[in-house]
């Protein structure tokens, strides 16, 4: 018995010795990973992979990819690369976890937050958007619920390394995107910054867009354009007559929208909303003062520069599928009406997502989607900051916070457009957006007039480029 006793006892302590020792080696492996170059920390997660690695000062900047399931429901159907970049500061700083929702760009950059709070900056392209799309492609699993377990996935798996506060961020399709992966994943992040974000509750109901037209910037200059939108479809055959030549001489086609003509009405009814979306009312000398007496080329030069002809064709079209797509099934899409353009001029009207994607891929419109987001955002909204520009026509439908939110702000940016930020905000809303987003950070700020991003302005770094991109696009 005793025998059997000092028998047990032994063996409890070498067991007791092994466990120890076994923790002292994970202590010591986790202790390694921290003090581990940054690449190989990001290299040693399982499924990512370097593309390439660019010097920047300050920073270290990494292109990836990263293994995704196709369908977050079923793992197993199948995976696909999906790109993503990081700008390193250092673990010790907050991330800002940016997505414009459509392509990422693989040159460095700051998004407005990440030079706030002086962060480290992971940016995600989004699914379905090359390359970072499956082959093939099963159309049925690019949702929005699917892109915000992309962003789960990639931040759990960031999280190890990247331990401090996390905020999300994009403008426009991004500032959907960012707003969705709250709504779905709502303790993932310590803080959301949304700019210029569409909310297209009701499809089918777009009353508010025809108010903002009417109201925008000045008569003279909503006078001018909508002189120059009518006077393109009074002179529809002699100006496609220059669009056929323009497309025969670039190799454009028109299969997707079905025709010519329908492409060159979508350009030309794009071309007040495109105005707004990206110009400013001091643009306005920019646009012919008399479209009645201004020549074919001066009609022409307007409505491309601001709607751009080339849009429209298969191959301005492909890009975007995958937008248009979601467009079709999910955000829903604006449709304006034109009152100071006669009827006979206007054969389609603003067309439909449906008419800008293939027709081998199958769309049907889920008409809940964007209404369960707009009711989470009103009833449980939590250190969320939403920004708009004034006279951005995305604008006029935006989300709103209700008295079940907490910390929360819709703020609008005066005179702006679709490139309205923090730093465009009237005084004291800046100091307050400023204030919260470092809260949001872990970095607060002693008060809220103290309140100033923490990174010195890069020129590179910190350009805000607002291209010029076709209307239906956020």
């Amino acid at each position: 018995m005793r025998k059997a006793l000092r028998w047990l006892l032994a063996l409890t302590v070498l067991i007791g010795t092994l466990s120890t020792a076994g923790v002292a080696t994970a202590a010591q492996v986790g202790q390694a990973s921290r003090t581990a170059d940054i690449k190989d920390q990001l290299l040693a997660i399982p499924g990512m992979s370097l593309v390439q690695e660019k010097p920047y000062t300050g920073y270290r900047y990494f292109v990836l990819n990263y293994t995704q399931p196709v369908d977050h429901r079923h793992p197993s159907k199948g995976t696909f690369q999906q790109r993503i970049t990081v700008l390193h500061k250092d673990v010790s700083r907050p991330t800002v976890f940016y997505t414009s929702g459509y392509n990422v760009s693989t040159t460095p950059s700051r998004s407005e937050p990440t030079r706030i709070a002086d962060a480290n900056q992971v940016s995600l392209e989004y699914r379905y958007f090359t390359p970072s799309r499956p082959a093939p492609a099963d159309w049925s699993k690019l949702d929005i619920w699917q892109a915000a377990s992309d962003q789960h996935r990639v931040f759990k798996a960031l999280k190890s390394i990247y331990t401090k506060n996390w905020i999300a961020t994009g403008g426009s399709k991004g500032g959907m995107t960012a707003t969705y992966f709250e709504r779905f994943y709502p303790h993932d992040m310590d803080g959301v910054v949304a700019y210029v974000a569409p909310n297209d509750v009701v499809n089918n109901e777009d009353s508010a867009y025809d108010r903002f037209f009417t109201k925008v910037g000045t008569k003279e200059c909503r006078d001018r354009l909508d002189a120059v939108q009518r006077e393109a479809l009074v002179r529809r055959d002699s100006l496609e007559k220059k669009y056929a030549a323009y497309a025969a001489e670039n190799g454009f086609t028109f299969t997707t929208v079905g025709s010519l003509d329908k492409a060159y009405e979508a350009v030309v009814l794009d071309y007040v909303w495109g105005f707004w979306q990206y110009s400013l009312v001091s643009d306005c000398d920019t646009i012919p003062a008399n479209a009645a007496t201004a020549t074919d080329d001066e009609i022409w030069t307007s409505v491309d520069t601001i709607s751009g002809f080339s849009f429209y064709t298969d191959q301005g079209l492909d890009p975007y599928t995958p937008y248009y797509y979601q467009a079709g099934t999910q955000l829903g899409a604006p449709t304006i009406q034109f009152p100071y353009i006669e009827k006979k001029y206007i054969h389609y009207g603003y067309q439909p997502p449906r008419n800008f994607v293939p027709r081998s891929i199958p769309m049907k419109f889920q008409r809940d989607a964007m209404r369960d987001v707009d009711t989470w955002v009103r009833h449980h909204a939590g250190h969320m900051l939403f920004v708009y520009g004034q006279n951005d026509p995305w604008g006029a439908e935006r989300f709103a916070v209700g008295k079940g939110s907490k910390d929360s702000y819709v703020f609008t940016a005066p005179g702006l457009n679709h490139g309205a930020n923090v730093a465009a905000l009237t005084a004291d809303q800046k100091a307050l957006a400023t204030a919260r987003i470092l809260a949001w950070a872990g970095v607060p700020a002693t008060t809220t007039a103290q309140a100033k991003p923490l990174a010195p302005y890069d020129a590179k770094l910190d350009r805000q480029d607002v291209q010029r991109e076709p209307t239906l696009r956020p």
